[in-house]
Protein backbone atom coordinates (compact mmCIF):
# COMPACT_ATOMS: atom_id res chain seq x y z
CA UNK A 1 0.00 0.00 0.00
CA UNK A 2 1.30 3.34 -0.71
CA UNK A 3 2.19 5.94 1.86
CA UNK A 4 2.16 9.65 1.98
CA UNK A 5 6.35 9.46 1.76
CA UNK A 6 6.28 7.38 -1.11
CA UNK A 7 4.27 10.06 -2.71
CA UNK A 8 5.66 13.42 -4.20
CA UNK A 9 3.32 16.49 -5.76
CA UNK A 10 4.90 17.92 -9.05
CA UNK A 11 4.16 21.39 -9.53
CA UNK A 12 4.78 21.42 -13.78
CA UNK A 13 4.64 25.10 -14.73
CA UNK A 14 2.77 26.81 -12.14
CA UNK A 15 4.71 30.03 -13.48
CA UNK A 16 3.88 33.72 -14.55
CA UNK A 17 5.96 35.50 -17.28
CA UNK A 18 5.47 38.34 -19.22
CA UNK A 19 5.19 36.55 -22.25
CA UNK A 20 2.70 34.93 -24.72
CA UNK A 21 2.15 31.40 -23.12
CA UNK A 22 2.40 32.36 -19.52
CA UNK A 23 0.43 35.71 -19.19
CA UNK A 24 -0.65 35.67 -15.89
CA UNK A 25 -4.51 36.82 -16.72
CA UNK A 26 -4.88 33.50 -18.82
CA UNK A 27 -4.29 31.51 -15.78
CA UNK A 28 -8.15 31.44 -13.98
CA UNK A 29 -8.28 32.68 -10.19
CA UNK A 30 -9.77 29.15 -9.59
CA UNK A 31 -7.09 26.62 -11.15
CA UNK A 32 -4.49 28.87 -9.16
CA UNK A 33 -6.35 28.38 -6.35
CA UNK A 34 -6.43 24.68 -7.19
CA UNK A 35 -2.61 24.54 -7.55
CA UNK A 36 -2.16 26.54 -3.99
CA UNK A 37 -4.33 24.06 -1.67
CA UNK A 38 -2.78 21.25 -2.88
CA UNK A 39 0.40 22.40 -2.54
CA UNK A 40 -0.46 23.22 1.23
CA UNK A 41 -1.84 19.70 1.32
CA UNK A 42 1.36 17.85 0.78
CA UNK A 43 3.22 20.35 2.93
CA UNK A 44 0.62 19.44 5.49
CA UNK A 45 1.43 15.64 5.06
CA UNK A 46 5.14 15.85 4.61
CA UNK A 47 4.95 15.00 0.99
CA UNK A 48 8.03 16.27 -1.30
CA UNK A 49 7.22 19.59 -3.43
CA UNK A 50 8.87 19.73 -6.49
CA UNK A 51 8.27 22.65 -8.84
CA UNK A 52 9.01 21.82 -12.56
CA UNK A 53 9.48 24.90 -14.44
CA UNK A 54 10.12 25.89 -18.05
CA UNK A 55 14.01 27.47 -18.23
CA UNK A 56 14.00 27.87 -21.89
CA UNK A 57 17.50 29.29 -23.76
CA UNK A 58 16.19 32.02 -26.17
CA UNK A 59 17.54 30.93 -29.76
CA UNK A 60 18.37 27.36 -29.17
CA UNK A 61 15.51 25.63 -27.30
CA UNK A 62 13.13 23.58 -30.34
CA UNK A 63 10.37 24.73 -28.43
CA UNK A 64 10.26 27.81 -28.68
CA UNK A 65 10.20 27.81 -32.84
CA UNK A 66 6.45 26.30 -32.21
CA UNK A 67 5.17 28.10 -29.12
CA UNK A 68 7.14 31.39 -29.30
CA UNK A 69 9.66 32.88 -26.53
CA UNK A 70 8.49 31.43 -23.24
CA UNK A 71 9.16 30.58 -19.94
CA UNK A 72 12.37 31.79 -20.22
CA UNK A 73 15.50 30.96 -18.06
CA UNK A 74 15.33 33.98 -15.25
CA UNK A 75 11.94 35.37 -16.12
CA UNK A 76 9.75 33.27 -14.74
CA UNK A 77 7.98 33.11 -11.41
CA UNK A 78 5.06 30.46 -9.40
CA UNK A 79 2.43 31.72 -8.73
CA UNK A 80 2.63 34.02 -5.94
CA UNK A 81 -0.48 32.57 -4.14
CA UNK A 82 1.73 29.35 -4.08
CA UNK A 83 3.88 28.95 -1.04
CA UNK A 84 7.15 27.72 -1.92
CA UNK A 85 8.82 26.47 1.53
CA UNK A 86 12.14 25.87 2.19
CA UNK A 87 13.32 22.33 1.10
CA UNK A 88 10.83 22.61 -1.90
CA UNK A 89 12.82 21.49 -4.95
CA UNK A 90 13.04 23.06 -8.06
CA UNK A 91 13.84 21.06 -11.64
CA UNK A 92 14.25 23.03 -14.19
CA UNK A 93 13.32 21.77 -18.26
CA UNK A 94 13.60 22.64 -21.26
CA UNK A 95 10.81 20.25 -22.67
CA UNK A 96 7.43 19.32 -22.42
CA UNK A 97 8.47 16.30 -20.21
CA UNK A 98 9.60 17.26 -16.62
CA UNK A 99 11.62 13.75 -17.15
CA UNK A 100 13.53 14.62 -20.28
CA UNK A 101 16.79 15.82 -19.96
CA UNK A 102 16.79 16.69 -15.92
CA UNK A 103 17.34 14.92 -12.84
CA UNK A 104 13.67 14.06 -11.67
CA UNK A 105 13.79 10.65 -11.94
CA UNK A 106 17.01 9.95 -9.78
CA UNK A 107 15.20 12.80 -7.23
CA UNK A 108 12.41 10.43 -7.07
CA UNK A 109 14.30 7.53 -6.87
CA UNK A 110 16.68 9.11 -4.14
CA UNK A 111 13.07 10.09 -2.07
CA UNK A 112 11.63 6.88 -2.41
CA UNK A 113 8.78 7.97 -4.19
CA UNK A 114 6.44 5.70 -6.52
CA UNK A 115 3.51 8.08 -7.27
CA UNK A 116 3.63 11.11 -8.49
CA UNK A 117 0.32 13.77 -8.04
CA UNK A 118 0.61 16.51 -10.89
CA UNK A 119 -0.63 19.37 -11.09
CA UNK A 120 -0.01 22.66 -13.57
CA UNK A 121 -0.41 23.56 -17.52
CA UNK A 122 -0.80 22.91 -19.84
CA UNK A 123 -2.98 19.59 -18.89
CA UNK A 124 -2.33 18.44 -22.70
CA UNK A 125 1.06 19.48 -23.33
CA UNK A 126 3.68 19.68 -20.47
CA UNK A 127 1.40 17.88 -17.55
CA UNK A 128 0.82 15.01 -19.94
CA UNK A 129 4.23 14.26 -20.89
CA UNK A 130 5.36 14.22 -17.72
CA UNK A 131 3.11 11.69 -16.84
CA UNK A 132 4.13 9.52 -19.89
CA UNK A 133 7.25 9.69 -18.90
CA UNK A 134 6.38 8.76 -15.48
CA UNK A 135 4.61 5.62 -16.21
CA UNK A 136 7.15 4.56 -18.63
CA UNK A 137 9.55 5.13 -15.56
CA UNK A 138 7.35 2.65 -13.69
CA UNK A 139 5.04 5.66 -11.24
CA UNK A 140 1.94 5.73 -10.59
CA UNK A 141 0.12 8.85 -11.22
CA UNK A 142 -2.24 11.38 -9.79
CA UNK A 143 -3.92 14.10 -11.67
CA UNK A 144 -5.44 16.74 -9.24
CA UNK A 145 -8.00 17.92 -12.19
CA UNK A 146 -8.90 21.13 -10.78
CA UNK A 147 -5.45 21.96 -10.23
CA UNK A 148 -4.70 21.52 -14.05
CA UNK A 149 -5.58 23.56 -17.00
CA UNK A 150 -5.46 23.57 -20.71
CA UNK A 151 -5.61 26.44 -22.14
CA UNK A 152 -2.82 25.45 -25.93
CA UNK A 153 -4.57 23.18 -27.69
CA UNK A 154 -6.86 20.12 -27.24
CA UNK A 155 -9.02 19.94 -24.25
CA UNK A 156 -8.81 19.69 -20.41
CA UNK A 157 -11.32 16.63 -20.60
CA UNK A 158 -9.55 15.10 -23.14
CA UNK A 159 -5.86 15.35 -21.57
CA UNK A 160 -8.00 13.85 -18.22
CA UNK A 161 -8.99 10.94 -20.50
CA UNK A 162 -5.28 10.46 -22.02
CA UNK A 163 -3.79 10.31 -18.57
CA UNK A 164 -6.71 8.13 -17.17
CA UNK A 165 -6.64 5.78 -20.23
CA UNK A 166 -3.08 5.56 -21.54
CA UNK A 167 -1.08 5.80 -17.80
CA UNK A 168 -3.72 4.61 -15.45
CA UNK A 169 -3.77 7.66 -13.64
CA UNK A 170 -6.06 8.36 -11.08
CA UNK A 171 -7.46 11.60 -10.69
CA UNK A 172 -8.64 13.82 -7.85
CA UNK A 173 -9.96 17.09 -7.04
CA UNK A 174 -7.47 19.71 -5.15
CA UNK A 175 -10.55 18.92 -2.29
CA UNK A 176 -10.03 15.01 -1.80
CA UNK A 177 -5.95 15.64 -1.45
CA UNK A 178 -5.55 15.31 1.91
CA UNK A 179 -7.45 12.44 2.27
CA UNK A 180 -6.09 10.88 -0.45
CA UNK A 181 -2.52 11.20 1.21
CA UNK A 182 -3.83 10.52 4.68
CA UNK A 183 -5.53 6.59 3.23
CA UNK A 184 -2.61 6.38 1.49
Amino acid sequence: MQTASRTALLVIDAIEAADAVYDPDAASRDYRAAVARTVDACHGAGVPVIFCNDAHIPGIDRELALWGDHGLRGATRVFPEVEVREGDLTVTKRRYSSFFGTDLDVTLRELGVSRVLAVGADTNICVLHTLADAFFLGYDSVVVEDATMTFLCGTQEGAIEHCVKCYGSEVVSSGEVASLLADA
